[in-house]
């Protein structure tokens, strides 16, 4: 089958849409799919490149700027006309409703191709990194949503990763199926095993104390300022390190927290890394923690859950399908720094109850491999071609 993947944030962005986006496109292409991937360039200029076996298209762009290091086409319709007109895919599947996703959803409906849709953000993503339309918030939020109802309407089926996800959708006036299917993750990267010696020392995360981690970007909508601020409450009496993985456009701020706490020298800030990083330092932690309220599923804390980590998370958005009260973790209230605080700590000194979430996340983990997204996604793109192909061969 010819895939066609629109995505507004792809590789070498991190973030989850970016990472699902390649993971999907990776795995299609090993099973024998033809992929290519629309997404903005990182130099400006229209290119072209190969990640492993699939290709990436590269269209013009501009730097966005309310994230770090992440490009955004504004105006790329007639490069991805060309680019629809040329590889004739079987399928689209768009990642996000910005520039690219609008371009390959229009020309996508005039040619009469099959559109999956998948949505991975809710306005909470975008309002919490542009503190100056606070006062609007509530009326931009509803207008954010009914724009999304609208643009996914015009495809042929939506995908969301969580039902939790489809439940703060609102998908009731919706006529087109809507399904949950996991973002997934590689099971065959990301499992138990002991830390990298070597990347402990890249970074300076000391060994012999238990280790808080956080991996994502650093962006006001992670909530992070409330991570810190719990893990001030408890670095005495655990002698713990906090690991913040990552990089984006709340760093500096965070860094600030960190020494009008009086807690700088017990935090590490890795900054950007490698794929490769990002698995090794999934295995130092002795607890995960999301304080994040507006995800829809969150791939890091399921790759932490894969590598045996327990999670203490806040009870909003989708994340209480992933860490589970009492059972890998605890849930907190929203913004809570010290319901956090004490659930680190009950973590962090009780080995028993450690061992027990550990293997709980593992168990929750081990569902959402990323063989079982495909052969969803696999499903969908062959019975949407299927009657695509009928349709023409009847008119």
């Amino acid at each position: 089958m010819k895939i066609l993947i629109a995505a507004d944030l792809h590789w070498p962005t991190i973030n989850g849409v970016a990472t699902f986006s390649r993971n999907l496109a990776k795995g299609l292409s090993e099973r024998g799919h033809e992929v290519v991937v629309i997404a903005p360039s990182q130099n400006g200029k229209r290119d072209e490149e190969w990640d492993g076996n699939y290709k990436i298209i590269r269209t013009f762009s501009v730097p966005f700027p309310f994230y770090q290091n992440m490009r955004i086409s504004l105006t790329p319709q007639r490069e991805v006309k060309e680019i629809i007109e040329e590889f004739e895919p079987d399928i689209i599947h768009i990642q996000m409703l910005m520039w690219i996703g609008q371009a390959a959803m229009k020309y996508g409906n005039k040619m009469g191709i099959p559109i999956v849709s998948t949505n991975h953000a809710i306005p909470e993503n975008l309002l919490d990194n542009m503190k100056l339309l606070a006062p609007f918030a509530r009326p931009i939020s509803y207008m954010l949503r009914e724009y999304g109802r609208r643009f996914h309407s015009k495809s042929d089926c939506v995908t969301m990763p969580t039902k939790a996800a489809i439940a703060m959708f609102d998908t009731d006036n919706m006529s087109i199926p809507v399904v949950a299917i996991s973002n997934g993750i590689d099971l065959s990267r990301f499992f138990p095993a002991k830390p990298d010696k070597t990347v402990m020392k890249k970074f300076h995360v000391p060994t012999n104390r238990p280790i808080v981690t956080y991996v994502g970007r650093l962006d006001p909508e992670k909530h992070l300022s409330v991570l810190v601020k719990a893990f001030s409450l408890i670095q005495k009496a655990t002698n713990a390190h906090l690991l913040i993985v990552g990089h984006g456009t709340d760093s500096d701020h965070l860094k600030q927290l960190t020494r009008d706490l009086s807690v700088t020298s017990h935090v590490t800030f890795t900054g950007k890394v490698t794929d490769e990083e990002i698995v090794a330092l999934h295995r130092v932690g002795t607890v995960f923690c999301m304080p994040s309220p507006a995800e829809l599923q969150s791939i890091s804390t399921l790759e932490a859950m894969a590598s045996g980590q327990p999670v203490v998370a806040v009870d909003a958005g989708a994340l209480a399908e992933l860490c589970q009260d009492g059972v890998n973790g605890y849930l907190c209230a929203q913004d809570d720094d010290e319901e956090i605080a004490e659930s680190l700590q009950n973590i962090i000194t009780n080995e028993k109850l450690r061992t027990k979430f550990s293997k709980a996340s593992l168990a929750i983990a081990t569902t959402h491999d990323i063989q079982h997204t495909l052969d969803q996604f696999e499903g969908i793109y062959s019975k949407l071609a299927a009657t695509a192909k009928a349709l023409v061969e009847t008119s």
